[in-house]
């Protein structure tokens, strides 16, 4: 006896039971149901071109780091006998990293092929689309992971063996913060913004009058005239490869190697406050009571993909006051304006569902915006300038580890693996973790 369409409210019979959801549907809901899987296919292969570009992007030298630098001060050291031996150490080290990049181009092709196959045949299932979704996900991690590998150089007193200089891949590890080092760099700042934000090679800092990137040494090596107003938050996207900046009403794109400054033409001038990027995604925080969180696409150009607003986001008398974005997580840092309590919450960056919460022990006094860094190992590290400590908290969402702090912290980034930058009111200090 034939069935009926298991579509709610269709008194139609059935033609066909769906193999993937085991349903029966009717002539027009079978087609529909196919129509539906297929449009799925195309956001999938959008990300892909993004996994894609940024295999393109990845530059050895970048995933290099400072390791070249160390081996040709050594190369001075003793420059006429170990000119050939460095030569052989940096060509291995180069060909670790093209290994790596050539592996994940292998599986890339594989399953932009197999995507490709089925969008051309237009049929596919929902195993194929989760089975496709995890691959691309995991992918997705390994390029990250790619794009943070850093590697050791172990040298000692020349002695030709080809144990002198031994390369391995540094441990994926989370740095220590629970105790910080002396501040061992430090750059003065007489005034200017108190945002942060950092790449694998120079730190933005505003200081006024200019836009500048330092090195860990904490040495200027560029800069150029910011001309705008207030800065309220900045980030760096790796797949514009720039840096974003956000004044209170446009957001503005920088280039590290030209410094130019460009206005996002496709962004509407909004009363912005905090900023933060995924690979694919620019998520901006709007800076007025009852807070919205509007997610822009970052390729093939910036555009608005959706806005959440209260109550989703927070109440009626809260300001979203910081956003950053970590592994799939996005850390909220909202401020009760009426109670004057600060509470920081976890969220999942594709749905913006809430993970935990936690509010801190904090009174906010003052009118200034409370900086957040992402650590490794989905924990995160708050700059909590009202008590003048850092507040190490853990994924789960507890207080790990208080540590004080002076003068004031204002705002703290992680720059590269293994250096820890506070911003406070008269300057810019370095820690090693």
């Amino acid at each position: 006896m034939s069935q009926q369409c298991a579509v709610p409210k269709c008194h139609r019979q059935s033609r066909w039971l769906c193999d993937c959801c085991q349903e029966n549907l009717c002539l027009q809901h079978i087609n529909e149901h196919n129509a539906a899987l297929i449009s799925q296919l195309n956001p999938l292969a959008d990300e892909i071109n993004v996994l894609d570009d940024r295999l393109k992007s990845i530059h050895t030298q970048h995933a290099l780091g400072d390791c070249r630098r160390k081996l040709e001060k050594w190369r001075d050291d003793c420059y006429e006998k170990i000119d050939t031996f460095f030569n052989q150490k940096f060509q291995e080290l180069d060909r670790l990293v093209h290994e790596k990049v050539a592996e994940q181009r292998e599986k890339l092709n594989r399953i932009q092929t197999k995507v490709a196959e089925l969008i051309r045949a237009q049929e596919t299932t929902r195993k194929d689309i989760v089975a496709l979704t995890s691959t691309v996900r995991q992918l997705g991690r390994t390029i990250d992971k790619i794009e943070q590998t850093c590697f050791t150089i172990s040298t000692r007193p020349l002695v030709i063996d080809n144990t002198l200089v031994v390369i391995k891949e540094k441990a994926d590890q989370e740095p220590c913060v629970s105790t910080l080092s002396p501040v061992y760099k430090t750059i003065n700042r007489s005034a200017g913004s108190y945002a942060l934000a950092s790449n694998d090679r120079y730190l933005l800092i505003h200081q006024q009058p200019n836009l500048c990137l330092v090195d860990q040494e904490m040495n200027i090596v560029k800069q150029t005239l910011w001309s705008y107003d207030a800065i309220y938050d900045m980030c760096w996207s790796s797949t514009l490869n720039r840096f974003i900046v956000i004044e209170e009403n446009d957001v503005l794109l920088i280039d590290e190697n030209t410094m130019t400054i460009d206005n996002v033409q496709t962004i509407e001038t909004g009363l912005w406050l905090s900023c933060t990027c995924s690979n694919t995604s620019l998520f901006l925080s709007t800076g007025e009571r009852a807070s919205s969180i509007k997610e822009y696409r970052l390729l093939p150009t910036i555009q608005l993909v959706r806005e959440l607003k209260t109550p989703h986001t927070c109440s009626r008398d809260e300001v979203i006051s910081g956003v950053v974005y970590n592994n799939g997580k996005l850390a909220l840092i909202i401020v009760n304006i009426t109670k004057k309590t600060l509470r920081i919450e976890s969220r999942d960056a594709e749905t913006l569902n809430r993970i935990w919460s936690l509010k801190l022990d904090i009174v906010c006094n003052q009118n200034r915006k409370f900086g957040c860094c992402a650590l490794r190992s989905d924990e995160w590290l708050v700059a909590d300038y009202e008590t003048k400590r850092l507040m190490y908290i853990t994924k789960d969402g507890k207080v790990k580890k208080t540590i004080e702090y002076a003068p004031d912290p204002y705002h703290v980034s992680l720059f590269g693996p293994n250096i820890l930058a506070v911003s406070t009111k008269n300057d810019i200090r370095m820690h090693k973790i």
